[in-house]
């Protein structure tokens, strides 16, 4: 049975500016390394593969919550046209919950990162989309 969610991978071309979006929402950089060799090309099914590997930590949370980043040094990554496009099949976003979403919002646009919509109320939650890194959809929830 699962017990709860670990933790998040995006790849990303640009690791500083993935690191200074989830600053914001609280993470906190916990370790960095260069994966490679055969056992992460076995795992990852990536032959070749050369990644740099940010594990990223929610601080003064339990259980822990990461966001891992991965900058591919080797293949050169794959790009999703359609990543923003959440009618697509498969990955659609992920939703962090906060305390005071208006709070949030504010902090996040004032550090030049976008909301995709206005926040809405539904199912007894305000919530919002923001654009994250590399296109990546990030939701925010304030249970009301």
């Amino acid at each position: 049975m699962v017990k709860n969610f670990d933790h998040l991978t995006i790849v990303v071309r640009d690791v500083d500016a993935a690191k200074k979006f989830f600053a914001l929402l609280g993470f906190a950089e916990a370790m960095s390394i260069v994966i490679s060799g055969p056992p992460f090309d076995s795992y990852m099914g990536v032959p070749g593969l050369k990644a740099e590997h940010v594990t990223l930590v929610l601080e003064n949370v339990s259980p822990r919550t990461e966001i891992q980043l991965l900058k591919y040094l080797h293949p050169e990554p794959l790009p999703d046209p359609a990543i923003r496009d959440l009618h697509k099949i498969g990955f659609n976003h992920v939703c962090f919950a906060v305390d005071d979403i208006e709070a949030e919002v504010a902090k996040i646009t004032a550090a030049g990162f976008r909301t995709r919509n206005d926040v809405m109320n539904f199912h007894s939650r305000k919530l919002v989309f923001i654009e994250g890194p590399e296109g990546v959809t990030v939701e925010l929830a304030q249970w009301v």
